[in-house]
């Protein structure tokens, strides 16, 4: 399983992302990332859930080769409409959704990172909004929670990394730290949170959700229909082939490869 879920006595919940060899998710694991975040309305016990990546980083992307293998535009929309559910899930998930993001946050991840509530990064995490490489227009409002209006923009536009370190500066990175320790420092965060009463924590999600007015499903769905377009006219197909044929290089050797976070003695149970 790409997704595992691993709980804690204390109502901490991790969802762990573990798709080797780089965490680039496909259409299944999307569902099935957005289904676990939406059952915790109906699991009273959970209280905070960590989303964290194994391996060499947090998440690369979707699963280009895939959205390029499936016939017709089945790709891109399952895809596209995966990401959708999954960050809308992230956003509306009754309890508080804490990312621990290391090394690499590209594409998709940047989406469910900026969706999350809180972000905690390991040292010299890079993330890179990949999109308009990739033939695709969408993700900015997810992408908001992370970067002001204007540096938003000029990362779209080049699809160059942005430093964990200058999110922490803007606030929307709540600390950046060593990444041996980047799990147990979001464990501790959930576990400080998980601590207070569950059901006034919830009623502050929502509170806060209906303040800040982010609207993440209407709004990340009129972004998609410009790469629907551009998949019509064919030029997000050739953009993908072009990644997946190798003619334009990804992202992660333009960051530093980082040791994968340090792991605590805990038993991991695939996600229902």
């Amino acid at each position: 399983m790409a997704i595992r879920e691993q709980e804690h006595p204390d109502g901490v919940v991790e969802l762990i992302i573990d798709a080797p060899p780089v965490n680039a998710l496909t259409i299944a694991d999307l569902e099935l990332l957005a289904d676990l975040l939406g059952s915790y309305s109906r699991r009273p016990a959970v209280n905070v859930v960590v989303l964290r990546g194994e391996g060499r980083g947090f998440v690369a992307g979707g699963d280009v080769k895939e959205v390029q293998r499936l016939d017709g535009h089945q790709g891109i929309l399952g895809q596209a409409s995966g990401s959708l559910a999954a960050t809308v899930a992230l956003h509306e998930c009754a309890v508080p959704v804490i990312a621990a993001v290391h090394n690499y946050c590209i594409g998709l991840g940047v989406l469910l990172a900026g969706s999350c509530d809180i972000v905690l990064c390991a040292r010299d995490t890079k993330f890179v909004l990949a999109e308009v490489d990739n033939g695709a227009a969408g993700g900015a409002i997810q992408a908001s929670g992370l970067m002001p209006d204007k540096r938003l923009r000029a990362a779209m536009f080049t699809c160059e990394p942005v430093a964990a370190e200058e999110l922490e500066r803007y606030g929307s990175v709540y600390a950046v730290i060593d990444g041996a320790a980047l799990r147990g420092a979001a464990l501790d965060l959930a576990g400080r949170i998980a601590a207070k009463p569950g059901r006034a924590v919830r009623a502050a999600k929502l509170a806060l959700n209906a303040s800040a007015g982010r609207r993440i499903a209407d709004r990340y769905r009129q972004e998609l229909s410009y790469t629907y377009e551009l998949n019509l006219l064919g030029d997000a197909a050739a953009a993908r082939e072009q990644f997946v044929t190798g003619e334009r290089p990804g992202y992660r050797d333009s960051v530093r490869r980082a040791p994968a976070p340090g792991k605590a003695g805990h038993a991991d149970h695939p996600a229902r």
